[in-house]
């Protein structure tokens, strides 16, 4: 059976493109998690781009590390990292490799396999927020540092797939600065790479960096 338009993977050649370009675009895209439950499905609503080597908010601005290793490999692939203690947020690499860019998925909407989520995200008030943030999706879709290095692209079943979904008109994209980033790499005048939805209930607030304090 010949999948819909919008149930189409992206091939591989839609993340070897400038990190600048990919970030907007995949607004609208779908992002399949397949669970030994059932498929869970994110339509991306906002996303940050993150371009490496001359980007200080970048994980890879310094270069490779055990935990950013996957950055500098192949597009397509998704770098998943832990924070705070606490929580896990996930990225898809793009660009050449070797380069070290890559796109962080900050919040979608859930269209399938919402009662999957549910059981992940008790705290959700209703189902706007159960992928609002990139923690709180990471969450909802049940993944972990196990899935670190997974290859969106592979042929076959893959744990993590993104489809063609129904692309963003430009007129409905906002850009402002990344949530969170300390820094340069924080300045909305110079790095305005957060991208996401007018209007969708489903995108994170967002919040300037707050430097955390050292217990004395």
């Amino acid at each position: 059976m010949i999948a819909p338009p919008d149930r189409m993977p992206l091939p591989r050649e839609f993340f070897d493109r400038p990190v600048l370009e990919v970030a907007p675009d995949l607004l609208g895209r779908i992002l399949v998690r397949r669970t030994p439950d059932g498929p869970i499905a994110v339509r991306l609503t906002e996303v940050e781009a993150y371009d490496g080597p001359n980007d200080p908010g970048s994980h890879a601005y310094r270069g490779p590390t055990a935990r950013n290793a996957v950055m500098f490999g192949p597009p397509g692939h998704v770098y998943v990292y832990f924070t705070y203690g606490m929580w896990h947020c996930m990225n898809l690499v793009c660009g050449p490799e070797g380069r070290a860019c890559a796109v962080l998925l900050r919040a979608g909407e859930v269209i399938e396999g919402a009662e999957l989520a549910r059981r992940r995200r008790l705290s959700a008030r209703n189902d706007k927020e159960l992928a609002k943030g990139p923690a709180r999706l990471a969450t909802a879709l049940d993944v972990g540092r196990p899935l670190d290095g997974t290859d969106a692209c592979a042929p076959g079943e893959t744990p993590l797939r993104v489809l063609t979904g129904t692309p963003v008109t430009s007129d409905q994209v906002r850009n402002g600065p990344r949530t969170g980033v300390a820094g340069e790499g924080g300045d909305g005048e110079i790095h305005p790479w957060r991208y996401w939805v007018a209007d969708d209930p489903t995108v994170s607030p967002y919040r300037a960096h707050v430097p955390r304090r050292r217990r004395s």
